[in-house]
Parts: structure tokens; sequence; C-alpha cells
């Protein structure tokens, strides 16, 4: 029997970066939308083209590198929301807009201060004109859950009147059930006008911890587009999670009668690796799919079943998403093909100078660790790709401390390319390291926190620091990996900089949030 697919929405690059510290500059957005389109995502939602000058640059980028997946724009209603969309998607293959407007009497009274007659009329006007640009248009109704629901008939009917083909149904707030959920998808589609012309799209959000199973609640009441993100990311406590919305349809055929999605599974946890890595936030080690212990077995129970038959506690195999264990992947004598690929099987498509950099890194740490495993490699990819497009590269450091010593940093930088070097005092050497860097860059940022973590096992193991840097408004996650913690602190902190450094350039009048 022939079975229906299950279109998967990746909005990591849109929804997913609003969330705090998550944003990603053009050539991170870049790496991450091939590792999406490998994955097998129906549709990458790349932007909100009309928010800054980044964002319609990121969207255009991904449009013009993609040749399989759907790119997609992000709208409101004004026109020139929708031409901006259109100019960042002119070099897609599959181009699609998606335009959005607020449709519960909450959003229409204290933030649109409009009427539903004139919110019927903004949605007709701009469908109409993204559909003049392209054949393939999605509506949102923002806030649907909480609207009426003879209103959001109306709405919907207006939408694929004027051409829009993907009705989406977001749960904005995250305040509906799957129950309540599951009705509402099902009454729309029986109800719009004109909706067997249509595909019901869902996009839920966690605040409730409910985003999955409402999701999963609508595909059985028939939507056939889940939006989600890799690790659940997204504004306040995140979006539907790709991974577990994926894998419960897959590893429950029963339930999903007939029903399946064209991801392909074993991209999964390369895909979840790539994004923690590039954004410096790490998953829970509980999280469902992808965490560290999702595949963990400690109660000597549990041990002892699975050495037997590892169906007796694992519903599926940690090879079925992707993951493969941390062994010894590479070695001093490897070369830089089989450095190339394993990065590829990893989720990294390294070019040029980011290659060069990674290799050369690679074979410094291959001298100095007896055993190099995936992710020393994962961290290693990280750390060059961030290397492109920045003013600042650390060169050197060197520090002084002890019980007896006052902590002491020589730090030398490329700023714009020209060296240069600073010594400076701390209560501590990586305090000392910052303050270093803090003067070469100039900057008036705040470090908010730091982190290191050990990436594997062993005295030897790569440490991997991630920190927090604000500057006004905006907040950046920087990350850095090295067998010395001082230097991965400085390569976090100059990372973070170089983000923060990134933004000003690309700066944008306003900056919109998404449905």
């Amino acid at each position: 029997m022939s079975r229906e697919s299950i279109r998967i929405f990746d909005t990591t690059l849109r929804d997913g970066e609003q969330a705090p510290g998550c944003s990603m500059n053009l050539s991170e957005k870049l790496t991450l939308a091939r590792q999406l389109e490998k994955l097998g995502i129906d549709v990458i939602e790349a932007g909100f083209p009309i928010a800054s000058v980044g964002d319609f640059e990121a969207v255009r980028a991904v449009a013009n590198s993609l040749r399989e997946t759907s790119v997609c724009g992000l709208a409101r209603t004004p026109d020139e929301d929708i031409d901006r969309a259109h100019q960042a998607l002119e070099g897609a293959v599959r181009p699609r807009i998606h335009t959005f407007i607020a449709t519960s009497d909450i959003h229409m009274e204290h933030k649109l201060r409009l009427s539903r007659e004139q919110v019927l009329a903004e949605v007709e006007r701009a469908v109409k004109r993204a559909r003049a640009y392209c054949d393939d248009v999605e509506f949102s109704a923002e806030d649907a859950t909480r609207s009426d629901w003879a209103f959001l008939l109306e709405v919907f009917g207006v939408a694929v009147a004027n051409g829009a083909r993907t009705l989406n149904v977001p749960d904005t707030v995250g305040y509906t059930q799957p129950e309540e959920y599951a009705a509402l998808i099902a009454h729309l589609r029986e109800n719009v006008p004109g909706g067997e012309q249509a595909v019901f799209a869902v996009h839920c959000h966690n605040d409730l911890g409910l985003a999955v199973a409402n999701s999963l609640a609508a595909v059985r009441a028939g939507a056939r587009q889940v939006e989600c993100t890799v690790n659940g990311i997204g504004e306040r406590a995140g979006n539907t999670s790709l991974e577990e919305v994926v894998m419960a349809i897959k590893t429950r055929p029963d339930v999903y009668d007939g029903l399946d999605t064209q991801i392909v599974t074993e991209e999964i946890y390369p895909s979840s690796r790539l994004l923690a890595s590039t954004i410096g936030v790490s998953v829970q080690p509980n999280k469902a799919i992808v965490g560290d212990n999702a595949f963990a077995h400690e109660a000597g129970i549990h041990q002892d079943g699975v050495l037997k038959a590892a169906i007796t506690y694992e519903i599926m195999t940690p090879q079925s998403i992707g993951r493969v264990s941390n062994e010894l992947v590479l070695g001093k004598h490897s070369g830089r093909h089989a450095f190339r690929e394993r990065l590829t099987e990893l989720g990294f498509e390294l070019e040029g100078e980011a290659f060069q950099t990674a290799f050369r890194r690679f074979k410094a740490l291959a001298d100095a660790k007896k055993i190099i495993y995936n992710e020393d490699l994962e961290a290693l990819a990280s750390d060059a790709a961030v290397q492109i497009d920045e003013r600042f590269h650390v060169e050197e450091v060197t520090v002084l401390s002890g019980t007896f010593a006052t902590p002491s940093a020589t730090v030398a930088l490329r700023v714009d390319g020209e060296p240069c070097k600073a010594t400076a005092l701390g209560i501590g050497p990586v305090d000392a390291v910052f303050k270093a860097i803090a003067d070469l860059t100039e900057t008036k940022s705040e470090l908010e926190r730091f982190q290191v973590n050990a990436i594997t096992g062993g005295m030897d193991a790569l440490g991997e620091v991630s920190v927090s840097v604000r500057e006004g408004d905006r907040r950046v996650i920087g990350n850095g990996a090295d067998p010395d913690i001082i230097v991965a602190s400085a390569r976090a902190y100059v990372h973070a900089l170089n983000k923060l450094e990134w933004h000003k350039r690309h700066r944008g009048a306003s900056e919109p949030k998404g449905i």
C-alpha cells in the first residue's frame, strides 16, 4: 500500500533563530540549510526578509544555494513585506511566500487595531499579491487557536479564493490541547470554502509542553504539513521538535496508518549536533531522540534486557537516527580526503580557508591526543566554519597564573587583518584573557555566561567553551574548542564578538516577530 507523505516544514532558520542567543550569521545559516536539505526537509523557512538586511541576505543566499528543497520567506500582509520576500526568493528553484496576519479578537484589538472586515481585506490583498509572484503561497492565521472558529472559516476561505494552497493553523502561544486542536483541524478541513484545494498545516509552540502532542493530534485529524525546528528550539519554550514528530510517525505505523515523511532519519542526529555546535546551546541530556541519555541504560535490569535483545528497552535503534558510537574515526596519518569525507558524514561542508583551518587544527589535535572522536571533529569544524567574514581572529594566547602569581594574559589578535597585541591582569587566567581581548576589540559588550564542557572523556579531552555576550538588546552565543581551555575560552569570546560585529553590519530598521 502506498503511504501518504506528511510535509515537514522546517523553521529553524526563522522561528528557531528568534530564541534568545540562537542567532546565526550567513555562513552558519548556509551550512545548516545544506544539512537540512540532506535531511530531506520539504520546505525550509529561511528567514523574514523584511526584518533586516541580514535576514534578506540569508534568505537570498539559501534560495540561490538549494536545488531540491523548497525555500520559503515569511512576510506580513503589507505590500512591502510581500515584495521583499519575492526579491529574496528570486533565485530559488522552488520558492514559497508565506504571509500571515493575526485573527484572534485579542490580537486584532490590542495589536493590530483592525476590524474583522479590515483583516479580511488584508488577507485578500496579500495573498493575491504573493500569488502573482509565485505559485506556492502559504497563509497563516496567527493565534488561530484563540480565534473564533466561524471567523477562521471566512479568513481561510478568502486565502484559498485568492491562491493560497497551504493553510496554516498556528498555536502561536502554545495554548491549545490535543483533542481541541484535532477538532479544530477537522472542522476547518470540512468547512473552509475551497479547502479541498489546500494542504492544512500546523505550527505549534511548546509553552505547555504540548507542541509535539498537538501536532501529532492534528496529523491524525488530517493536517498534512507540520512546521517544526531541529531540537525544538524557538521563542519562549520552543517550537515543535522535528525529530520527535518524525520518529513518532516512523515508529508507530499502526497509529499513523498509511502516513510517513520524506525525512532521511539517519541524518537526524548529525543535524541536531550541527545545530547545537553552531549556536552553542547544548541539547538537554534527557531530550527525546537526540539527547545524550536517549539510548543510555544504567539500571541493571535494563542493561540485562538490552544485552539479550535491544527491543526489550529500545523502540528504535541509535543507527536509525544516524547516531553512531563516538569511536576513533581518524588518526594523525589520515589525509585531507578522509578528513573531508568524515566531516561530510557529520553534516559539515567546509570549503576553502575554513577547510584548511579545520584540517590544520585536526593535525595538531591528532599529535596532542591519543584518540580522536566524532565530537572532537564536530567541534573543530564548527569552530573553523565561523571564521569566515570575521573582523577578529585569535593568533596567540599566553597566560601566567598560579597560587603565588597574579593572573596575567598576553593575547595577539588580527583585527581587520592587522596584527595587534595586549596584556592584561585579571582575577583568573580567563578573566585576564577576556580583558586583553576586550581592550584589543574595543567592545562595549557585557559577558553574561561562561560555560566549559569536556567534549569526550579522558584527561586529554577537547575542551568546549560557550559564552553568552550582550550589547544593547542583542545577545549572542559564541563557542570555541581546543585541548587548552584557556585558548578555547579566547576562541569562544572572539566568536561571540564576531557575531556582534556581523549583526551590526547587517542591522535593519525593524525586527518584526513571526507566528
